[in-house]
């Protein structure tokens, strides 16, 4: 019988956190990500939790977390949905793909997770992509609070690195 309930898992949380070298803010982050579908069958499947659609998307995000500069929950005509705004090099580099990949959709991803897509219906000039999650409207402030302060974080280690 072991006399200390929980002790081995407290040495474990304890002993666990000797190698880590990712800061704790880093590990709080929400990383958010856009994939763009795949006009083939290669890439990876992934099904959005509520609709249940499946899009297999390229591998690779054609928009990552260091390419935002705020994010902000906007009400539309249809609903509550995220703004997403690009930087200036981002910005241009979406403009291109935009152009060229209409009526694909793009997916996003947050920490790993698909959450949302929006069909791409014409070429984005000004840098600002909306898209729906598909989460309650209770869970999107929250969401939106994290995704703000991780594109804060990134934007203060980039400006650093530059």
């Amino acid at each position: 019988m072991n006399r200390f309930p929980g002790g081995l898992a407290l040495v474990g949380v304890l002993l666990g956190g000797c190698g880590a070298t990712v800061p704790v803010e880093r590990q709080a982050m929400s990383l958010a990500r856009f994939f763009l579908e795949s006009a083939d069958t290669r890439g990876a499947e992934m099904a959005l939790p509520q609709s249940g659609v499946h899009l297999t998307v390229n591998p690779q995000p054609v928009v990552a977390e260091g390419d935002f500069t705020n994010v902000e929950l906007v009400q539309v005509e249809l609903g509550k949905c995220l703004m997403f705004q690009l930087s200036p090099s981002a910005a241009r580099d979406f403009h291109r793909l935009s152009g060229s990949h209409q009526g694909r959709r793009l997916v996003l991803v947050i920490n790993g997770e698909p959450l949302g897509a929006r069909r791409i219906d014409g070429p984005v000039a000004n840098g600002v992509v909306f898209v729906f999650i598909e989460l309650p409207d209770e869970a999107l402030p929250k969401l939106v609070e994290n995704l703000k302060s991780t594109t804060v974080t990134l934007q203060r280690e980039i400006a650093r690195k530059s």
